[in-house]
């Protein structure tokens, strides 16, 4: 299985942000997005953004977006000029390996950055991104 997809590299930022998020709603699931643009065969992540898990049941291990937070985060990437590249999200006391939830409500094109989160802290962090069969395959994050 070769790497097909663009690496990823995130900023400090965002990268603080998204684990921040993680280890705040710990034990239960994070969800946001994350922006930036497509350039110098790079997938720049310049901006993360939280959201809140509407999922109304098994917040520790599913994470749902509203319709609402969806199409906000379209919008602001319009506004900004960024692209919307991805969803990231925490998986407490598990692996940052995508789940089946995870793989049947994923979306082409999007990378999907996954935080491992422990008691004390975020412990591993990785992105994904479905292929040609639609099976994830990992990304490189610099």
């Amino acid at each position: 299985m070769s790497n097909q997809f663009l690496p990823l590299i995130v900023n400090d930022e965002s990268m603080v942000e998204m684990k921040a998020h993680g280890e705040d709603a710990f034990p239960n699931e994070c969800c946001g997005f994350f922006y930036g643009e497509e350039k110098d065969d790079v997938r720049w992540v310049t901006i993360a953004k939280r959201i809140i898990n509407v999922k109304e049941d098994e917040r520790r291990r599913r994470f749902e977006i509203s319709g609402k937070d969806y199409l906000g985060a379209e919008r602001f990437a319009t506004q900004e000029g960024l692209t919307l590249l991805g969803i990231y999200h925490s998986h407490p006391l598990h692996p940052a390996i995508p789940s089946k939830h995870d793989l049947e409500v994923a979306m082409p094109w999007f990378s999907y950055i996954i935080l491992s989160v422990e008691p004390s802290g975020v412990h591993h962090v990785r992105s994904w991104q479905l292929n040609e069969s639609r099976e994830f395959e990992e990304e490189t994050i610099k």
